[in-house]
């Protein structure tokens, strides 16, 4: 199985980036990933409107979604799952043949519907809120913790 990130803007803090790089390298000892970065959608004038933005940005993000893939998608009102619980829904997609698992990470302002609406899966990391920044680096770390339980790897210390 390929893991494909699709996400909104870059790594701005050097912290962030530094983190990513670093668990993205562990994940790749595993499985292929790819990472695919979007332009922010800008609009000029003092008030933008965030609904435009997410369906502009939504309209690049769906094209980057490749068919027979099972999208997961990061949302703040998503289903919440443990880390046992994400482990085992990455093994079921490794087992059944599942070509590529592709994750979607919105911008500043959220998703649009229709991405939501494509989802296989809509996640949330936590009833906090974070940025979109901070959740790539959150959603690598789970994505390489889930790995090494499948392994029975002693990172997740249980």
């Amino acid at each position: 199985m390929k893991l494909r990130l699709v996400c909104v803007g870059k790594l701005s803090e050097a912290f962030l980036r530094e983190g990513a790089e670093e668990y993205a390298g562990r994940i790749q000892r595993y499985l292929p990933l790819e990472i695919i970065e979007l332009k922010e959608e800008k609009q000029g004038g003092k008030k933008p409107d965030p609904r435009r933005i997410r369906d502009l940005e939504a309209e690049r993000i769906l094209a980057r979604i490749p068919d027979g893939a099972f999208v997961l998608v990061l949302d703040e009102n998503g289903r919440s799952l443990s880390s046992e619980g994400f482990s085992e829904l990455l093994g079921r997609h490794m087992v059944q043949g599942t070509p590529e698992l592709v994750a979607v990470i919105g911008g500043a302002y959220g998703l649009g519907e229709r991405v939501k609406q494509r989802g296989d899966l809509v996640l949330s990391l936590s009833a906090m809120t974070f940025t979109h920044q901070m959740a790539r680096l959150f959603l690598f770390e789970q994505i390489y913790r889930g790995l090494t339980i499948l392994r029975n790897e002693p990172y997740h210390n249980r």
